[in-house]
């Protein structure tokens, strides 16, 4: 599970991260910073809405990498 978690990570930063800020950060560091933040996640029957803190300082870094991923 470790293995398939880091290469999960690697892909992750390989896709989504490319010009930011974060593209050379290790896998604990874009855990932390990106993935381990507060949000509230809103389930309706055709969409999920995630949202965010508006002070929180990788915000736009979340967005980009979210926006590379989506179809």
């Amino acid at each position: 599970m470790a293995g398939l978690a880091y290469t999960l990570m690697q892909r992750f930063k390989a896709l989504a991260l490319t010009g930011t800020e974060l593209a050379k950060a290790t896998t604990a560091t874009i855990r932390s910073r990106l993935l381990k933040i507060g949000a509230s996640v809103i389930r309706n029957t055709r969409r999920i809405r995630i949202l965010l803190a508006s002070h929180h300082p990788f915000r736009e870094i979340f967005l980009q990498a979210a926006q590379a991923l989506a179809p």
